[in-house]
């Protein structure tokens, strides 16, 4: 058995069910806003090319999937991220994958080189440490970014996202001896569970970086298309990687999934983009990997990358919801608007398991503790005294969870 498995810590939802195991809630009427599961309608005309297409079903599917799925994504990313004509080819730098999930684990598994620690740096100037190599994540973070760390063979190291600064990275404040060992950061913006997004410029700058230190950057989008001003929708590591002259997208990659976009969680349908370099190795990994989309779901997924009304109409629903939850618990709680993506990540009186806990016994609402989704890293745990609301559920349901979180809220108030 690979030893590393035992490095793996319990999911959050693990922590979460056991945490709640004795409490009977005395409120009827369940309602869940822990888990980040899209909830919305999936878009019907998505289904009618699903069962209109399931002929397919009788041939295995193309790694690389079909040209008209690249050209589809590639539009979209030009599109959505403004970038110039020709700017990506779709040989060369997109590959569908199935979900976005799977991708980022599968990503280090392929790009970690495991004889670092007996390499020498003598024309980079960099030192042999004797020791494995990183791979930097958000804290909080997405624990698949952790996992994919361990078993990849490297070490995960976190950078904190703290309150005091919007909850977004300080690349400042990382020394040198880290980034030479580093050799993939994973980024998340829109963040999960923060909400917070990464300025092109700070991006910008960690291009400059990942040049100087020779790693990858894997950015994590998922919730790029749930935003609350049209005007300013978050920007793209791709995007920020044309705005400095990276027009090859050097050590840049990103990915971008249906499930939030589009309300089709359960489709498995996403993409990687960027670096020629990076998708050729990750194309002949996944061939031996045997995880090709399948057909279907690949005309499905062309539907849905083409139009953009229903994505629209989606993130009027979530403007909604936010607008009228704030409301409701504004009078006893600071609360604000994140700069995108369905989660409130809010800021508790009392430690966040005591209120996850209590708020579930007390009001039938589960919450997910933020100190679950987050480590201890430079003597704190930045997820403590945090909460995530998972805002997937429709509007009445919001506003009855919403109510009731008040309710609890006041009892502590008292």
């Amino acid at each position: 058995m690979n030893p590393d498995l035992q490095k793996l810590q319990p999911y959050p939802f693990e922590k979460l069910n056991a945490l709640k195991a004795d409490c009977k809630p005395t409120v009827e009427g369940h309602i869940a806003l822990s888990i980040g599961e899209p909830k919305h309608d999936a878009p019907e005309f998505v289904l009618d090319s699903i069962r209109n297409n399931l002929d397919q079903i009788n041939r295995y599917p193309l790694t690389k999937g079909s040209e008209a799925l690249r050209l589809s994504i590639i539009n979209w990313l030009s599109r959505r991220f403004k970038l110039k004509a020709g700017a990506l080819d779709i040989d060369k730098n997109v590959l569908p994958v199935t979900g976005t999930r799977e991708a980022l684990f599968s990503f280090a598994q392929c790009f970690i080189d495991r004889s670092f620690i007996d390499r020498d740096f003598i024309d980079s100037g960099q030192k042999n440490t004797g020791k494995p190599p990183l791979i930097l994540m958000p804290n909080p973070f997405y624990q698949i970014y952790e996992g994919a760390a361990f078993l990849s063979g490297a070490e995960p190291y976190f950078y904190n996202t703290v309150k005091q600064n919007n909850y977004l990275p300080d690349f400042d404040a990382i020394d040198e001896d880290t980034w030479q060992r580093c050799q993939i950061i994973y980024v998340c913006t829109p963040g999960n569970p923060t909400g917070s997004v990464i300025s092109k410029q700070q991006l910008i700058d960690l291009i400059t970086l990942s040049k100087k230190y020779d790693f990858i950057i894997a950015s994590d989008e998922c919730y790029s298309e749930i935003y609350f001003d049209d005007s300013h929708p978050p920007c793209g590591l791709l995007q920020a990687a044309e705005a400095c002259g990276n027009d090859s997208f050097e050590n840049c990659m990103v990915f971008h999934s249906l499930s939030k976009r589009s309300n089709l969680p359960g489709m498995r349908s996403g993409f990687v983009a960027g670096d020629e370099q990076l998708i050729k190795a990750y194309l002949l990994y996944r061939t031996y990997h045997g995880c090709a989309m399948p057909p279907v779901h690949q005309v499905a997924s062309i539907e849905a990358w083409n139009d953009e009304a229903h994505v629209e109409q989606n993130r009027a629903l979530y403007v909604k919801k936010f607008d009228a939850v704030i409301e409701i618990l504004s009078p006893v709680i600071a609360v604000t608007l994140p700069d995108a993506g369905f989660y409130l990540w809010l800021n508790t009186p009392i430690d966040d398991e005591i209120f996850a806990r209590d708020l579930y016994a007390q009001q039938n609402v589960t919450v997910l503790p933020g100190s679950y989704l987050s480590r201890e890293s430079d003597g704190i745990n930045p997820g403590h005294n945090h909460v995530r609301l998972a805002l997937v559920a429709p509007l009445d349901e919001c506003l009855v969870a919403a109510e009731r979180i008040k309710q609890y809220i006041q009892t502590l108030n008292l």
